[in-house]
C-alpha cells in the first residue's frame, strides 16, 4: 500500500506564512518575530481572540468544542489561529498539546492526507485503540494493508483526540480548511459534532468565495470582517513604522475594505510621504485586481529559472524542500533560483520544509502560467515521487493532455487503495481522472460508474448523479448498465423523487434479466418494497414478475427473498392476507441467521408493514447490535429510525428519544442533509404526543431540513410525522387538528395516528370520514391479524355505536390490547371508555378504567393526556393522585443510551463505540444516571428499571 510519508518521517505541510513556520519548529528569534506579526494583524480582533479564549478555558475545565472562523483571503484567519496556540501553550500545568494541519489544494484529491499530518505526533497513541478502530485508522493513514471503514476511521480519530486529552488538553489547528481533502474534513466534522466532556477544541479557519468551500453550517462560527478607525490606523503604522495620516488611512481602507493583508501591502508599497500625506496617493493602487495581482506582478519580475522554482512550490503538495528542489534540477533552476524567490519574499524555506508567504501566492503563480508550463512542472514532481505512488499519479494525470493508458493504470491503483482506506471521495476523483484520459468505449464507462458508485459512498449525490449520467451515455455492457440504473435509482429514491427512483430500480431488474438472478432478484425486492410507499412507474411493469420462482431446495436467504418480493407485491395492492402470510414465510426462514444485507432490512421493513411490532422490535435490535459492534454508522442509522417508528407505537418513548436523537448527528455524518429530517420529525411527534414545548421548535425544525433537501422515499413519512405532530398540537380545536389528520397519506403513519384521526373525526361529527378510515382499518386487521389493529377497530366501533353496543366495542378493543404492546394505545382505549361509563352515570366502573388510563400515561410520560384522565377521574368522584414516576424519565436521550448498554454489561470503551462519542463521554453521561438514579455503581444500574 501506498505511504504518503517515508518510515520515520514527520509529514510536513504548506501553509500560509506564520502558521507553518509555528509547525515546522522555528527558532526563538525567529519565533519571537512571529509572534510580533501576529499581534499586528490581529490589531482590531479583541473580541474574535476572546472567543477562543473561553473555548480553551472550557477545555481546560473538561468541555470540549469547535470553532470555525470565516473570512475572505488576507483577513487574518491564519493570525488567528497562530494567536490561539500561542494561548493554548499557558503554563506547564495547563498547556495544550498542540496539533496542526491544513488543507493544500493540489493535495486534495489524497484521502486523508491532511488528517495523517494532524495525527503524526499521536501515532505511538494508535495501538491502544479498539482493534476495529484501530485496523481502520491505520489502513485509512496508508499504514497497514487492508480495507478501511471510513465511519470506523472517523470514531477511531475521536478515540485518539480523547486518549491524548486524558494527558493534557489538544488544541487541534486546522488552516485552510476549504482545501482539505474529503475524507479528512468529513472526519474532523464528525469528531468537532462530538465533542462534549473531552478537553479538545478543534478549531477551522476556512476563506470564504472558494469554489471549494468548507460546508459546516452546524459548527460554531466566527466572521473575519475588515478593520477599521485606529485598528486599521495601528496596523498601517506597524508595518509602515510611522503614523499614517487619518484620511489617507481611511482612503486605503475603503479600497481595501479594510483587508489587512491589502492595508499591510500598501504600506509596503507606497511612499513615506504618500502615507504621510504630504504627496497624493497614485490614482491607481497597486491593488488593482486585488491582493493577488501584487504577487503576481513580484513574481514576474523574477528570472526564468527563479519563476520555474515558484512555480513548482505552487503546483506541489508535500511541502518538502527535498521534493521541490529535486523537481527545480530537472527544470534548470537550481540554488540560485531559490534565493532569488526567498529575498523576493515569496517563499521561504526552514529546513525542509518549504513555505510561501500566503495561499494568494500559490493560485496567483498557478493561475497566470500556461498550460505548457503547469505540465512541464507536473511532470518535473512526478518524477521526483518516484517513491510516492499517489502523488506522483496524480501529478501524471496533471501532465497529462491525451489518453495515456500508463497513467490511467496509476490512477486505477490510487483510486483501489483509496477505497481500501475508506477515501470514497478521493476514489471517485482518481476513476474519474482516469476516464477523462481513457479513450471512449466500454473501459471508459466503467470507470465512470466507479467514479459514481464512490462519489455516492462519499455522500457526494450530486456528483454520483452527473457520473453516473455520463457512464450511462457510454455503456453498452449488459451488467455495467444495469449497475448503472441500480446506482442512479438508489441516488434518485434517497435524496430526489421516490418514483424515479421505483422506475429506474425496475429498469435496473429489467436489465439484470438472466445476466445476475441474485442482482435481479435483489432489485425486485427493493422496487417491491418501494411500491408500499406509494411509489410508482409510467411503466407496466410488476417487480415480481422479473424474478423466477426459487428451488425448493435454494438456500434460504433466496428463499426469504423471494417470500418479501411476493409480500410487499401483496401490500402494494392491499392484499393484506397474502402479504402477512408471505411475510411470515420470510421471517421463518431466516430466525437463526440474522446479518447485515438486503434481507435483513427489508424484514424490518415487513414488520413494520403489518404491524407485527415484537417481531419487528426483535428484528431492529438484531440488526442494530450488529451494526453497532460491526461500526457501521450508515446501517446503525437505518436501524435506529425505523426502530423508532415501532418504540413510538408500543410507547417505549423514552427510548425511542433517545434513538431519534442518536440518529440525528449520525444522519448529518452520511453526508445527505435530508436524512436528518426523518429523526427529527420523530422527535417532534414524540414531543407532541407527550405535550412538550419543544414540540413546534422540533416541527419547524423538520419542516426546514426536508424543505432545504430532498428526502427521497423517507419523505412521505417526514409530511405524515408532521402532519400527525400538527394535528396533536391543535387537539384544543378540533377542526384545525383535523386539517392536519386528513392529510396523511401513508398507510403505516395513518394507521399509527388511527386514534388520534377517528376521535377527532367524531368530535367534529365527520361520521362519515371516520368510517371511511374505518373500513381501511378493518380491512387490514382482517388481513393480517395483528391484535392491535383488531383492539383500534374495536375502539373505532364504540366511537360510532349507540347504547349498550358502545360499552361492547370497548370491552373487545381492551381484550385485544392485551395481546398488544402498544401502550399508548390502550391508554387512550382505557380513557375513552371510562368517560363513556362515567357520562353513563357509571362512575364506580368508571373509576377502574380511568385509573389505568392515568397510570399508563404517567408511565409514557404524556402530560397532557395524563392530565384528561386526572380530570375525568376527579369528575368521576375520586381523588387523583399522581403517582411520583421512576426518575428514569428524568434521563435524557444520551444518558438513556449509555444506560441502556451498561446494564448490557459493556465497558465504557465499548459503549463508546457502539455509541460513536467517547470513552469521556461515555463517563460524563454515566455519572448523570447515577445521580439522577441516586444510585452509585453498575451493579445498582443494572438492577434500575429505565425501561419506560
Amino acid at each position: 500500500m501506498s505511504r504518503l510519508v517515508t518510515p520515520g518521517t514527520a509529514p510536513t505541510t504548506r501553509t500560509a506564512g506564520f502558521t507553518a513556520r509555528f509547525a515546522a519548529g522555528s527558532n526563538p528569534r525567529s519565533l519571537a518575530r512571529e509572534i510580533g506579526t501576529v499581534r499586528v494583524v490581529l490589531v482590531g480582533r479583541d473580541a474574535e481572540r476572546a472567543e477562543i479564549a473561553a473555548l480553551l478555558d472550557a477545555a481546560r475545565a473538561g468541555t470540549g468544542g469547535a470553532l470555525l472562523v470565516r473570512g475572505v483571503a488576507g483577513s487574518g484567519k491564519s493570525a488567528l489561529l497562530a494567536d490561539a496556540v500561542v494561548a493554548a501553550a499557558g503554563s506547564a500545568q495547563s498547556g495544550f498539546r498542540v496539533l496542526r494541519t491544513s488543507g493544500v489544494e493540489s493535495e486534495s484529491p489524497l484521502a486523508f492526507a491532511a488528517l495523517q499530518r494532524l495525527l503524526w505526533p499521536l501515532r505511538g497513541k494508535i495501538g491502544a485503540l479498539p482493534v476495529p478502530q484501530r485496523a481502520a485508522l491505520r489502513a485509512a493513514l496508508g499504514e497497514a494493508e487492508g480495507d478501511g471503514d471510513r465511519f470506523l476511521t472517523f470514531l477511531g480519530t475521536l478515540s485518539l483526540f480523547a486518549d491524548a486529552a486524558e494527558e493534557a488538553p489538544v488544541l487541534a489547528v486546522v488552516d485552510d480548511a476549504h482545501w482539505l481533502d474529503d475524507a479528512s474534513a468529513a472526519a474532523l466534522l464528525f469528531c468537532a459534532r462530538r465533542l462534549q466532556a473531552e478537553r479538545v477544541v478543534l478549531l477551522f479557519a476556512a476563506r470564504d468565495g472558494e469554489a471549494h468551500a468548507f460546508d459546516a453550517p452546524d459548527l460554531p462560527g466566527l466572521v473575519l470582517t475588515g478593520v477599521t478607525g485606529e485598528a486599521a490606523a495601528a496596523l498601517l503604522a506597524a508595518r509602515a513604522g510611522r503614523a499614517v495620516d487619518p484620511a489617507v488611512r481611511d482612503q486605503l481602507v475603503a479600497a481595501t475594505a479594510g483587508n489587512p493583508l491589502a492595508l499591510g501591502e500598501l504600506a509596503d508599497a507606497l511612499t513615506g510621504d504618500q502615507l504621510v500625506g504630504r504627496l497624493p496617493l497614485p490614482a491607481q493602487l497597486p491593488l488593482t485586481g486585488g491582493v493577488e495581482r501584487g504577487f503576481l506582478d513580484r513574481y514576474r519580475r523574477l528570472g526564468g529559472p527563479a519563476q520555474r522554482l515558484l512555480l513548482l512550490a505552487a503546483a506541489d503538495d508535500t511541502g518538502r524542500l527535498t521534493v521541490v528542489r529535486d523537481a527545480a534540477d530537472r527544470l534548470e533552476a537550481g540554488d540560485d533560483a531559490l534565493d532569488e524567490v526567498e529575498r523576493a519574499g515569496l517563499l521561504r524555506a526552514d529546513g525542509d520544509a518549504v513555505t510561501l508567504f500566503h495561499p494568494l501566492v500559490r493560485s496567483a503563480v498557478y493561475q497566470a502560467a500556461s498550460s505548457t508550463q503547469r505540465r512541464a512542472v507536473h511532470r518535473a514532481l512526478a518524477d521526483a515521487l518516484a517513491t510516492d505512488p499517489d502523488r506522483r499519479a496524480w501529478h501524471l494525470a496533471a501532465a497529462a493532455d491525451r489518453p495515456d493508458e500508463q497513467v490511467v493504470a496509476a490512477l486505477d491503483d490510487v483510486a483501489a487503495r483509496a477505497s481500501g482506506r475508506g477515501g470514497h471521495e478521493a476514489a471517485g476523483a482518481a476513476w474519474a481522472r482516469a476516464a477523462e484520459l481513457t479513450a471512449a468505449g466500454p473501459a471508459r464507462a466503467r470507470r465512470l460508474y466507479l467514479a459514481a458508485a464512490s462519489a455516492w459512498q462519499g455522500a457526494h449525490p450530486s456528483r454520483a448523479a452527473a457520473l453516473a449520467a455520463a457512464a450511462a451515455a457510454e455503456a453498452t455492457e449488459p451488467l455495467l448498465r444495469a449497475q448503472l440504473l441500480a446506482l442512479q435509482g438508489q441516488i434518485a429514491w434517497n435524496t430526489g423523487s421516490l418514483n424515479d427512483g421505483y422506475d429506474l430500480v425496475v429498469q435496473a431488474a429489467q436489465a439484470a434479466g438472466d445476466i445476475d438472478p441474485a442482482l435481479t432478484q435483489q432489485l425486485a425486492v427493493i422496487a417491491a418494497a418501494l411500491a408500499v410507499y406509494g411509489a410508482r412507474s409510467p411503466h407496466a411493469v410488476d417487480p415480481a414478475e422479473l424474478v423466477a420462482a426459487p428451488a425448493p431446495d435454494a438456500p434460504p436467504r433466496v428463499r426469504a427473498a423471494a417470500a418479501l418480493l411476493r409480500g410487499f407485491t401483496a401490500a402494494a395492492r392491499r392484499d393484506w392476507a397474502s402479504a402477512a402470510d408471505s411475510f411470515r414465510d420470510a421471517f421463518a426462514l431466516t430466525d437463526t441467521d440474522v446479518r447485515d444485507d438486503h434481507v435483513q432490512r427489508n424484514l424490518v421493513i415487513a414488520a413494520l408493514v403489518i404491524g407485527d411490532d415484537e417481531r419487528g422490535l426483535r428484528l431492529q435490535e438484531q440488526l442494530l447490535t450488529a451494526a453497532r459492534r460491526a461500526g457501521a454508522l450508515a446501517t446503525v442509522e437505518y436501524a435506529l429510525t425505523r426502530g423508532v417508528q415501532i418504540l413510538i407505537a408500543v410507547g417505549a418513548w423514552a427510548h425511542a428519544a433517545g434513538a431519534a436523537t442518536e440518529a440525528v448527528p449520525l444522519a448529518a455524518s452520511t453526508g445527505h442533509p435530508g436524512m436528518v429530517a426523518l429523526p427529527t420529525a420523530q422527535l417532534a411527534l414524540l414531543a407532541a404526543r407527550r405535550g412538550d414545548d419543544d414540540a413546534e421548535r422540533l416541527i419547524d425544525e423538520a419542516a426546514g431540513i426536508r424543505a432545504g433537501h430532498a428526502g427521497g422515499v423517507t419523505d412521505v413519512v417526514v409530511v405524515d410525522l408532521l402532519h400527525w405532530a400538527r394535528g396533536l398540537r391543535a387537539a384544543r380545536q378540533p377542526a384545525t387538528a383535523l386539517h392536519y389528520l386528513t392529510q396523511i397519506t401513508e398507510s403505516g403513519v395513518s394507521r399509527l395516528a388511527a386514534i388520534d384521526r377517528l376521535e377527532t373525526a367524531v368530535q367534529v361529527g365527520r361520521d362519515d370520514l371516520a368510517r371511511a378510515w374505518l373500513a381501511e382499518l378493518a380491512e387490514f386487521a382482517s388481513g393480517t391479524g395483528a391484535p392491535a389493529e383488531v383492539a383500534v377497530v374495536e375502539h373505532g366501533r364504540a366511537l360510532l355505536a349507540d347504547g349498550p353496543a358502545t360499552g361492547e366495542h370497548f370491552r373487545r378493543a381492551l381484550a385485544a390490547h392485551v395481546d398488544s404492546p402498544r401502550r399508548p394505545d390502550r391508554a387512550r382505549t382505557e380513557l375513552a371508555y371510562g368517560q363513556y361509563l362515567r357520562r353513563a352515570r357509571r362512575r364506580v366502573d368508571a373509576r377502574e378504567h380511568l385509573r389505568a388510563a392515568l397510570a399508563l400515561f404517567e408511565e409514557l410520560g404524556a402530560t397532557t393526556w395524563a392530565d384528561r384522565a386526572a380530570a375525568e377521574l376527579r369528575a368521576s368522584g375520586e381523588t387523583a393522585r399522581r403517582r411520583d414516576v421512576s426518575t428514569a424519565t428524568d434521563l435524557t436521550p444520551q444518558e438513556r443510551q449509555v444506560a441502556t448498554l451498561v446494564r448490557q454489561g459493556l465497558s465504557n470503551r465499548d459503549v463508546a463505540a457502539q455509541l460513536f462519542i467517547s470513552p469521556r463521554t461515555v463517563d460524563f453521561h454515566l455519572r448523570g444516571c447515577f445521580a439522577k438514579l441516586g444510585i452509585t455503581s453498575r451493579v445498582e444500574l443494572a438492577a434500575h428499571p429505565i425501561d419506560t
